[in-house]
């Protein structure tokens, strides 16, 4: 056994897992770390045990659960004191478990179907264009991230669940403040607000997005009273667009530090479904998912006691060498390249993932397309970037054409 890592650790490249990470894969599939506070939970760094931890009722996602993990100090004051409120829209679908958990994701399954999603394409394509053409004729250089990246993904799901137009920017400042300001509560009540008047707006004149289809019929939604309803939207709203977002900006980014993979991803477009699971692997923006031991699990040898934290290292689990050969490389040709873990895994899987998957391929495919100059603007240790809350994030993006 190697010295107990501190977890988590800032990286010093924004693709690559911190430094001191890699010394945990020795003790693969488990090892335990540090946590700011002194608590030693488990680090899960291998795929295979991943996947069956992640489907074992005793691996909780009930973030009410006093002895929930806290990963940082931050989270943990604002979960104890001033964003009581913002845990009641986190655990509306994904800080449950069991059967109340399956009935509100069953609400929004025929929502995020493959099928239904690929008919999405063509107004994908359309807020792809809108937003190129404004950063084109606004002239290089330019931030992709506010100019393109963040946008686009925010439009498309607007659309997608069918929040007017006119109420696109209101909602977003809403939901940012809910997620990072230090009025979080007030954001909560006016989201709420918000949602409550646009729910009875869509009962008495349907239109056609998400939250119609949900109102229209008779189903899950309603088994839930209203708050818990409005709460389970606002999640799916507001959460689901900022990782695309950061995807599109950090996956060009890795793109362009790998010019002949680059190269080769421009000379045959056909690549590009492979080349997205290929970097939504090798970037790996969250730093992984947080879970509960509900009871002792007697596995490889080890224990994990009730109340011992779990915490599944994505971007080691993706970089597993039983899974995929030379791992720590970017290859656009990977045939393994799907067989990640960062939307998760089992009944906690990310609903909205095949949107965010062709949101980044039509995104990324026309920067290629329509800029085949697209590059960095200054250097690329210049870039900036910070994790935040155990997210890669990079602040900017300057790119000139």
């Amino acid at each position: 056994m190697t010295d107990t890592v501190v977890f988590p650790q800032d990286r010093t490249c924004p693709y690559q897992p911190a430094p001191a990470y890699p010394s945990l894969v020795d003790q693969r599939p488990l090892a335990q770390v540090a946590l700011y506070d002194g608590r030693h939970v488990w680090a899960i760094t291998s795929r295979e045990l991943t996947r069956r931890l992640l489907v074992d009722p005793r691996i909780s996602s009930d973030r009410t659960n006093p002895a929930w993990p806290m990963m940082f100090p931050s989270i943990a004051a604002a979960v104890g004191d001033a964003q009581q409120k913002v845990m009641k829209i986190v655990t509306a679908l994904v800080g449950v478990d069991g059967p109340v958990h399956q009935a509100r994701r069953k609400m929004l399954i025929p929502s995020f179907t493959i099928r239904r999603i690929n008919s999405l394409r063509p107004m994908i394509q359309e807020v792809v264009d809108e937003r190129l053409n404004q950063m084109i004729a606004d002239g290089a250089p330019a931030d992709l991230i506010p100019a393109f990246a963040a946008p686009v993904p925010l439009t498309v799901l607007y659309r997608v669940m069918g929040i007017p137009e006119a109420d696109h920017e209101a909602f977003h400042r809403m939901s940012h403040q809910l997620a990072a300001g230090p009025n979080a509560n007030q954001a909560y009540d006016d989201l709420m607000a918000y949602m409550g008047e646009l729910i009875a707006q869509k009962r008495r004149d349907p239109g056609t997005g998400v939250l119609d289809e949900l109102l229209a019929k008779p189903g899950p939604a309603g088994d839930l009273d209203h708050e818990e309803l409005v709460s389970t939207l606002v999640l799916q709203v507001a959460g689901g667009h900022g990782t695309t977002g950061t995807m599109i900006s950090l996956g060009l980014f890795t793109l362009l530090q790998h010019p002949d993979q680059l190269a080769e991803l421009r000379a045959d477009p056909a690549l590009l479904p492979t080349a997205v699971d290929e970097l939504l692997r090798f970037v790996s923006i969250p730093d992984g998912v947080t879970r509960l031991a509900v009871d002792d699990i007697d596995i490889e040898g080890t224990t994990i006691h009730k109340g011992d934290g779990v915490f599944f290292i994505t971007s080691l689990i993706n970089r597993d060498a039983d899974v995929h050969d030379a791992p720590d490389s970017l290859g656009l040709r990977r045939s393994s390249a799907r067989d990640h873990v960062t939307f998760g895994f089992g009944t906690h899987q990310c609903l909205g993932q095949s949107l965010a998957r062709i949101t980044m391929e039509i995104a990324l495919g026309t920067l290629l397309q329509r800029l085949p100059d697209l590059r960095l603007a200054v250097p690329a240790e210049e870039i900036p970037f910070n994790p935040t809350a155990g997210f890669e994030v990079l602040t900017a993006l300057p790119v000139t054409w």
